[in-house]
C-alpha cells in the first residue's frame, strides 16, 4: 500500500486533473499502477516524468537507495501499466532502456530535471530509465458499448504487441548487420524491449483465454448450444496457442545469437498462428455479442 503521504498525492492528484500542491507543486507528475510481482494487486505510485516527444520518461531513481524501486520490479514481472497523466488515463507496456539508448534518455531527463544526476551520484546503481509510450493521437478511436466490442479491443491490442516484436526483432537483426570490424557486435539494446513487448502479450492472451474458457464460453453455449462445437474447438486452440506462446518466449530469449532467416521463419509460423485463431474466433464470436452491452448493465 501507499504510505499516508503517497496516498495523499494520489487523492490530490486525482481530484485535481493532476495538480498536486506542497513540495509537489507545478512538477510534472504522473501516476503510475503497476501489477505486483509477488502479490498479483495493483499498485499506484506518484512519479516524476520528463516528455520526450510521443513518449513519458520515468526514473528508478529511488531517492538514490542502493535498490531499485518496488515499482519497477513490478513493470519487469508485468510490463503492461495504467499511467494517469492530468485527467486522463491510458494503458502501455512499459519498456526500461538498455546501453547507450538508456545513457542518451538519462542525459535527456537531466537536462530537464538536474535533481537525477544526484541521485545517479549517490549510488553505484545505473539508475533505470523506462519508456511509457503515449497513446497515438492519430489512432481510431473505437467506442466500446458491446462485447463485440471489447473483443475486438483486446484483439486488436494483442495484434500490435505482436507487430512490435517483429519491428523490434527486425531492428535487432539491422544492428547486428550494421557492424564492422573484429569482435562480436555490440548489443543493440532491443532485449529488454523484445522481452517486454513479449511477455505483455503473452500474459495479455493467457488471461484472455482463462476468462473466455472460464466465465464466457460457458454462458454463450447456454445461449447456444447448437454451436458447441465452436466453443470445442477454440478451446481446444486455447491449449495449442499456450504451446505456441511458450515456444515464442523461448525463442525471443535467443535473439541475441538466432540465425537471422530461421528465427524470422520460425517467428513468421507462430504469429500465423495466432492471428488464424483471433480470426477464426471473431468470425465465429462477434455476431453473437453484438447485442451484449458493454460494460455490463447492472
Amino acid at each position: 500500500m501507499p504510505s499516508a503521504f503517497q496516498q495523499s498525492v494520489i487523492d490530490e492528484f486525482r481530484a485535481n486533473a493532476g495538480e498536486v500542491g506542497g513540495p509537489f507543486a507545478g512538477s510534472d507528475l504522473l501516476l503510475l499502477t503497476t501489477t505486483g510481482a509477488r502479490t498479483g494487486q495493483p499498485h499506484t505510485t506518484p512519479l516524476g516524468h520528463v516528455r520526450d516527444g510521443d513518449r513519458l520518461l520515468v526514473v528508478g531513481s529511488n531517492l538514490g537507495a542502493p535498490h531499485h524501486p518496488d515499482w519497477y520490479h513490478n513493470l519487469l514481472a508485468h510490463p503492461t501499466v495504467q499511467v494517469e497523466l492530468g485527467d486522463e488515463g491510458f494503458q502501455t507496456v512499459a519498456v526500461p532502456a538498455e546501453g547507450p539508448r538508456r545513457d542518451e534518455l538519462f542525459a535527456r531527463v537531466v537536462a530537464e530535471a538536474p535533481g537525477y544526476a544526484e541521485y545517479q551520484a549517490a549510488t553505484d546503481r545505473a539508475l533505470p530509465v523506462v519508456v511509457l509510450e503515449l497513446p497515438d493521437p492519430q489512432a481510431p478511436a473505437l467506442e466500446v458499448t458491446s462485447l463485440a466490442d471489447k473483443l475486438t479491443e483486446v484483439h486488436t491490442w494483442l495484434r500490435g504487441q505482436l507487430a512490435q516484436v517483429h519491428t523490434e526483432t527486425e531492428a535487432h537483426f539491422a544492428a547486428r548487420a550494421a557492424h564492422r570490424g573484429a569482435g562480436a557486435p555490440p548489443p543493440p539494446g532491443l532485449g529488454l524491449r523484445i522481452r517486454q513487448r513479449c511477455l505483455a502479450f503473452c500474459q495479455a492472451l493467457e488471461f484472455h483465454h482463462t476468462s473466455e474458457d472460464g466465465h464466457m464460453f460457458p454462458a454463450m453455449e447456454g445461449y447456444h448450444p447448437h454451436l458447441r462445437h465452436v466453443f470445442d474447438r477454440l478451446r481446444d486452440e486455447h491449449r495449442t496457442i499456450a504451446a505456441v506462446q511458450s515456444a515464442l518466449a523461448e525463442l525471443l530469449a535467443g535473439v541475441a545469437i538466432a540465425e537471422p532467416d530461421r528465427f524470422r521463419g520460425e517467428l513468421s509460423r507462430m504469429t500465423e498462428q495466432l492471428t488464424a485463431h483471433l480470426d477464426y474466433e471473431e468470425a465465429e464470436i462477434l455476431p453473437l455479442l453484438a447485442g451484449v452491452p458493454w460494460p455490463p448493465r447492472p
